[in-house]
């Protein structure tokens, strides 16, 4: 008997909940390597960042009165790569105002997960950049990862020293090349160690979460560039938060587009906004915003490169002869 049905016809065990906390667990050994480099400090801002997006993800649907979704996990991945992009000494409660931006402004206000045009961590760290300058610029990190040797003296070596990134950090200044593999540099928290990064990523591609199609032309494209233009590709490939877009944010569902040709589109208008951020603006770092301009442009992308719907042409034609 030939029976007919409706799409979808393949059906497998994946699920939002699951993909989220596939996602989740690639970011531990993020954290981890975070605490390492900052000490607690690191572990309670993303533990705010966490808590703090999934009450306001709680509270914003029942105002709305809306189906809870908390269980799906994904205010709990927002908080996370919120927290990830912010310097170890940030204050708490900007930590908890990025969060409200993220899950009320950017999700929630727009329908939820798989409504927002946007990445919501990526846009509350550049809210956060905007409103509050000094504190998200300024960059700590334990003395004993400190490349000046006079920011530690009579420093104990539990405490924080403020310190440059590499991307604000004269030639002579700089780590070395295993130094910043390792994240042994003042940044973010979450996007200096690209060991741990590597490791999530490696995860999260064994698990089919994410495929190579943005993460390798992003940065490849990147690194050409730079090369081009007579700088070091490894040095700002290991530097900022190239290799935590790459990733874990321009993979992104809801905010990346589905089509390779269009992955691809994407992953090259990405890097080269990132190039010319980074080389020719007064900030250092220019990914963000990179990122929150190619997510805004996705919908187009999508469209120009969707797949024709087989016998759409013949239909449209018949249409019009009609």
């Amino acid at each position: 008997m030939l029976r007919v049905s409706s799409s979808p016809h393949i059906r497998d065990n994946s699920s939002t909940q699951r993909i989220m906390l596939d996602v989740v667990l690639a970011l531990i050994p993020m954290v981890i390597a975070s605490v390492f480099i900052f000490g607690w400090r690191a572990l309670l801002i993303y533990a705010v960042s966490v808590v703090s997006s999934v009450v306001f993800e709680a509270l914003s649907r029942l105002i709305m009165k809306r189906e809870q979704t908390i269980n799906d996990l994904s205010a709990v991945v927002t908080g996370l790569l919120l927290a990830a992009g912010l310097p170890a000494g940030y204050p708490i409660w900007m930590v908890v105002v990025g969060a409200f931006v993220a899950i009320v402004f950017v999700k929630q206000l727009f329908g939820g997960l798989g409504s927002n045009f946007a990445n919501p961590a990526v846009t509350a760290r550049i809210v956060l950049a905007v409103s509050f300058p000094a504190e998200t610029s300024s960059f700590s990190v334990l003395p004993q990862y400190a490349h000046q040797a006079s920011l530690t003296e009579g420093v104990s070596q539990y405490d924080l020293v403020t310190s440059a990134t590499p991307l604000g950090m004269s030639a002579a200044e700089l780590p070395s090349g295993w130094d910043l593999f390792l994240g042994r540099h003042a940044g973010s928290i979450g996007e200096v160690c690209i060991l741990a990064l590597l490791i999530g990523a490696a995860y999260l591609l064994i698990r089919g979460v994410i495929d190579l199609w943005i993460p390798l032309v992003y940065l490849g494209t990147t690194a050409v560039l730079i090369t081009l233009a007579g700088g070091d590709p490894l040095f700002h490939l290991l530097s900022g938060a190239v290799v935590l877009a790459a990733f874990f944010m321009l993979t992104d569902y809801v905010t990346s587009p589905t089509t390779v040709a269009g992955k691809i589109i994407f992953a090259i208008g990405a890097a080269a906004l990132t190039f010319l951020l980074r080389m020719y603006s007064s900030m250092p770092e220019g990914v963000s915003y990179s990122i929150l301009l190619m997510n805004i442009l996705t919908p187009h992308i999508e469209r120009w490169t969707a797949h024709k719907t087989i016998g759409g042409n013949y239909a449209k034609k018949s249409r019009q002869n009609s």
